[in-house]
């Protein structure tokens, strides 16, 4: 074992788990005043279910035994079996429980990742339900296949590096399921849903900017070279997103805007994740930009194109972005980069790779899209039928009606 490799991945553990307050700021911000505390809890309630579950039975399900390429074992329940003093079969430099808890911080963040597609209108406790039961019928699975000894989707020469398939692609195509399901926010077609803090949005995109080095970075599972290049890489790609989105603005709305600004920064860096340690440091600008550019448009266009309520484009950014940026990765990968690849991306003249990618890719959104509708059936049969609250706590404000609290007690103006 490596100690200088182990307070790596203990700090890009830390890093990771940051991330999901900075996710709850950012959707907090970007929802309405009277729904700011509900979408905060939304996502900071998984800190606490999802590291609870991940210890008990989580990695077991994710890392544990092969079952039909599909599932893991009941191997390491309670962490049984994963020693603290000895290297795993997923990293040789580091402690077993290190590699567990680094992987555990993923499973946090993810669920949290779909309460912005129905923020406003969901009840809390069919929300809590839904999340859990989310983690067991799609996101340990979809980890064992991309990422666990045997997974399906490993095996045919498919790359994940750091959670296109597992984290975004998983999370984003579920956001759009559920959000179908529960139905547009009352007086969607009327109201002007303005962002009611910008300062905070800023804040919670910043917060994910730096965790998210530690998110693909740390997915080398090593401080050596291949982190220094996922850093690189993902830095590129944020910054040319960002560039992008903010020209987008421009071109169709005449002004650049903060809110626009982070988004894009938040875009580049979801469209990365799979390829951050596959595809050389230049591939990073295309990969961002044009990733940047696809979910500006299915944010403002596709959105109100088809007419779903995806409230906080948690589908137009992740599940987007993560469809983008896993093809890309089958685009761009080069085994000089990483020896690990079966194939060099499509770029240079191989069709391998982007096949896998595909065929990951279309995996991952059936499953998502299958789950998550069993889910949403067993979280109505335990709610009395129903997933949303009443117009009259619609109206008043999850805030209130879910939680009995005030973001801002002191406010006595109009709602937006």
């Amino acid at each position: 074992m490596n100690n200088a490799d182990t307070a790596f991945v203990l700090l890009c553990a830390a890093l990771v788990l940051f991330m999901t307050p900075g996710l709850a700021f950012f959707y907090g911000g970007l929802g309405r005043r009277k729904n700011v505390v509900n979408n905060i809890l939304a996502s900071f309630f998984t800190i606490g279910l999802e590291i609870v579950l991940w210890i008990v039975v989580g990695f077991s399900l994710s890392f544990g035994s092969d079952h039909a390429g599909i599932i893991g074992g009941f191997d390491y329940l309670m962490m049984n079996g994963v020693p603290m003093d000895a290297a795993g079969p997923y990293a040789a430099t580091i402690p077993f429980l290190a590699y567990a808890l680094f992987q555990m911080m993923f499973s946090v963040i993810t669920p949290a990742l779909i309460t912005g597609s129905v923020a406003g209108r969901m009840r809390f406790k069919a929300l809590f339900i839904f999340i859990l039961l989310w983690t067991f019928v799609v996101y340990y699975p979809i980890a064992h296949m991309v990422w666990g000894a045997g997974g399906i989707l490993a095996a045919i020469g498919s790359v994940d590096f750091a959670g296109g398939n597992v984290v975004h692609i998983s999370s984003g195509i579920s956001a759009l399921v559920l959000c179908l399901a529960l139905g547009r926010r009352s007086g969607f077609d009327d109201v002007n849903y303005r962002v009611h803090n910008i300062p905070l949005v800023a804040i919670g995109a910043t917060l994910l900017l730096f965790g998210w080095f530690g998110f693909n970075a740390g997915s080398a599972l090593a401080a050596d070279g291949l982190a220094v290049h996922a850093f690189a890489t993902t830095a590129l790609s944020a910054a040319a997103a960002e560039l992008g989105w903010m020209m987008m603005d421009v071109i169709m709305d005449h002004k650049p805007t903060l809110v626009g600004a982070c988004t894009g920064l938040v875009v580049g860096l979801v469209t990365i994740t799979p390829g951050c340690g596959f595809v050389p440091l230049a591939a990073a600008i295309p990969i961002g930009f044009i990733g940047s550019v696809i979910c500006y448009f299915t944010c403002s266009r596709m959105k109100s194109r088809f007419h779903y309520d995806d409230a906080l484009d948690a589908f137009g950014c992740h599940g987007i972005g993560g469809i983008w940026g896993g093809i890309a990765t089958g685009i761009f990968a080069s085994k000089a980069v990483n020896p690990a690849l079966q194939w060099n991306g499509l770029i240079f003249g191989e069709t391998g790779l982007i096949c896998a990618q595909i065929a990951a890719i279309l995996v991952t959104i059936a499953l998502a899209v299958a789950g998550s509708l069993i889910c949403i059936a067993l979280t109505k049969a335990l709610c009395g039928g129903t997933l949303r609250v009443t117009p009259r706590e619609e109206h008043i404000g999850l805030d209130i009606s879910q939680h009995g609290e005030r973001a801002y007690p002191s406010f006595t103006g109009l709602d937006d």
